[in-house]
């Protein structure tokens, strides 16, 4: 079974998974786990291998990479104008914009609007959801069922999720975790609990997998006056919202239901349709391995239920979240250009070995490393230990369609845990502590400090180490015994390095002579 057997799908406002330890510990967990790191082995191997495939096919790569960071950093400089000309796009066009400043605001508008809504008792008491990054972010199912409001998944993965009572490990996959025969299980014992059940005799095969899902959510998608949604982009000229999809259940969320809601973070905005169409080449690529996505929906404002498909009341929750407090750090800003297109996940050697579920967030991987902390702060234990998560290899940057310097941030962000100091917070100048568990490595650092400015004391005590060496534990005490028990420590020469060059005449005294035997 997977690690997530038995656990709550919970998540506080935070986008927090309710009781998860610090990443150390949960990695740790995750990594004796066979079954787990089977199927995140097979499937980020797949990805990750179509994906280059993909990309090779594009000769100007190289040349969309850099357009889309140059089109997100030119947004990002001017967001509070584009946001404004998005929500005067919007308005013209029929629909009604929120600004939601935290979770528990965007929660509370979407509530109100559900409720708001017409209809018979079970009408008002359920809403459809399409796939959606920040809906999970600020734990809107959670909010909505406090309520007495079900929020129904649609995408197949996330219905796997939510049928399980779990978690979600990758942004684009989230049962990546999960293998067939453990999908038929929950399909066969939690169908019936959410409304029609699984067939009788379902095996494990793709294609009956897929019909029960189908079978399952098509009374939904007919009954529901309600639908919920994200969006990848938002084109600002226009006020037009783009999801791209490859089931086609956002379709049915997008069109068939009388009200939409959309709950979208503030960075999502794009200019104009012509800086869409680079992201429209980048995302289906470096995501899925495709060349175009099989289902791209754009809708713009209301439509005339008489004469097209679509909402005749269509409102938009534009989420700040940590956002506006992310952008005012020069470094780790750049995490805001994410299109949440996961190939870091599938690049990454410590996200195939511990799992999505150990980064404790809703976005797990390089990018939640960096994201995550930024979006809630690093007072946490769990947001403390994320920039942690990483081997630095850089391969997450390479392969990231909009350029986004992950390990740059991933370091100045452990800069900021073992520092402290003072950062924006909602908007507040507030002085972070630093986390618990760094003391001893700063008091460290700062003694290295005073012996590497004051050369007699470093002279001294270089040689009391060479004559004392005999005495070094193999394992460090105290706070560094974590350190050196995966690690092991380097050998105290019997001369320090600088006696040796001095009584060598720089080195000269100890090299060969010519033509003597090396």
């Amino acid at each position: 079974m997977s690690s997530t057997s038995g656990m709550s799908g919970m998540s506080d406002t935070s986008g927090t998974f309710v009781g998860m330890p610090a990443f150390p510990e949960a990695a740790h967990a995750a990594v004796g786990n066979k079954t787990l790191r089977a199927n995140l082995r097979h499937a980020t191997h797949t990805i990750r291998d179509k994906r280059a495939k993909a990309v090779s096919e594009l000769s100007d790569w190289a040349q969309l990479r850099e357009a889309g960071k140059r089109i997100k950093d030119e947004t990002l400089r001017h967001l509070d104008r584009y946001l404004v000309q998005l929500e005067e796009s919007v308005t013209a066009a029929g629909g009604t914009v929120h600004w939601a400043t935290d979770a528990d605001e965007a929660n509370r508008i979407v509530t109100e609007l559900v409720k708001a809504t017409g209809g018979s008792d079970i009408e008002k008491h359920e809403v459809v959801k399409v796939k959606s990054m920040a809906t999970q972010e600020i734990g809107l199912n959670e909010a909505l069922e406090a309520e007495g409001i079900h929020a129904y998944e649609t995408d197949l993965a996330e219905l796997i999720v939510q049928l399980g009572k779990d978690r979600p490990s990758h942004i684009l996959v989230p049962a990546i975790h999960r293998n067939r025969g453990e999908i038929r299980e929950i399909f066969a014992r939690e169908m019936g609990e959410w409304g029609r059940p699984a067939p009788e005799g379902l095996t494990d095969t793709p294609a009956e997998l897929a019909e029960a899902a189908r079978l399952h959510l098509r009374e939904k998608f007919l009954r529901a006056k309600v639908g919920v949604s994200g969006a990848n982009f938002m084109v600002a000229e226009t006020g037009t919202m783009v999801v791209v999809e490859s089931e086609g259940n956002g379709r049915m969320c997008l069109t068939l239901p009388e009200t939409l809601i959309s709950v979208v973070g503030i960075e999502k905005v794009v200019p104009t349709w012509r800086d869409l169409e680079v992201f429209l080449q980048t995302l289906p690529r470096s995501s899925t391995a495709e060349r175009m996505n099989p289902y791209t929906s754009m809708w713009t404002g209301t439509t005339d239920p008489d004469t097209a498909d679509g909402p005749r009341d269509f409102h938009l929750v534009l989420l700040d979240n940590g956002r506006t407090d992310t952008l005012a750090d020069e470094v780790g800003r750049q995490a805001l250009r994410c299109i949440r297109c996961s190939a870091c996940l599938n690049v990454c050697p410590v996200y195939e070995r511990a799992g999505g579920h150990a980064y404790g967030s809703v976005y797990p991987g390089p990018i939640g490393a960096i994201l995550s902390p930024q979006l809630r702060g690093t007072q946490s234990e769990i947001d403390a230990s994320l920039p942690y998560a990483s081997s630095l290899c850089g391969a997450c940057y390479e392969v990231c369609p909009v350029a986004i310097d992950i390990p740059e941030v991933l370091v100045h962000l452990r800069e900021r845990v073992v520092q402290g100091g003072p950062v924006i917070r909602h908007g507040t100048k507030v002085t972070l502590r630093p986390a618990k568990g760094h003391a001893a490595e700063r008091a460290a650092m700062r003694a290295a400090g005073l012996a590497f400015a004051r050369p007699g004391a470093l002279r001294m005590g270089q040689r009391l180490a060479s004559k004392t060496r005999r005495l070094h534990p193999r394992t460090l005490p105290g706070p560094g015994r974590a350190w050196s028990a995966t690690r092991d420590l380097p050998k105290v020469p019997a001369e320090p390095f600088r006696d040796w060059w001095r009584r060598t005449n720089g080195g000269q005294a100890a090299m060969p002579e010519k033509g003597d035997k090396q």
